[in-house]
């Protein structure tokens, strides 16, 4: 089933994109967020997010990790364009102002995406 749900996943890559710009990257972007902050600032979040797949196609994540549920790690994937999402990125990221919400820096990690995993081959 992880196999299957992993293919699926990789499944809707337009490889005419792929072969256009040469790579694809991920954006991993995590950072705190006090445990009174939770319900509005994911409300926040959720809506920024909304607003930049309107302005990029790129639907966001926002995960919570298990352990510790007031870290909080968005992750956009398969960008082909990085200067416009990081344009656009910035953009919704003034406009919304989820800094309010952090406990902390946001910190930003990004990723060369593969986008034919081994076993979808």
């Amino acid at each position: 089933p992880a196999a299957a749900l992993e293919i699926g996943r990789w499944a809707g890559v337009d490889r005419q994109v792929l072969a256009l710009h040469g790579r694809l990257i991920s954006y991993f972007i995590y950072y705190r967020v006090a445990p009174q902050d939770w319900q509005e600032a994911e409300t926040l979040v959720r809506s920024m997010q909304a607003r930049l797949a309107r302005g990029t196609g790129i639907a966001g994540r926002l995960l919570k990790k298990r352990e510790h549920p007031g870290l909080w790690m968005e992750v956009y994937d398969l960008i082909s364009q990085a200067a416009v999402f990081e344009t656009q990125l910035a953009q919704v990221e003034a406009e919304f102002d989820i800094a309010i919400f952090m406990d902390g820096p946001r910190h930003r990690e990004v990723f060369d995406a593969d986008p034919c995993p081994v076993i979808a081959c």
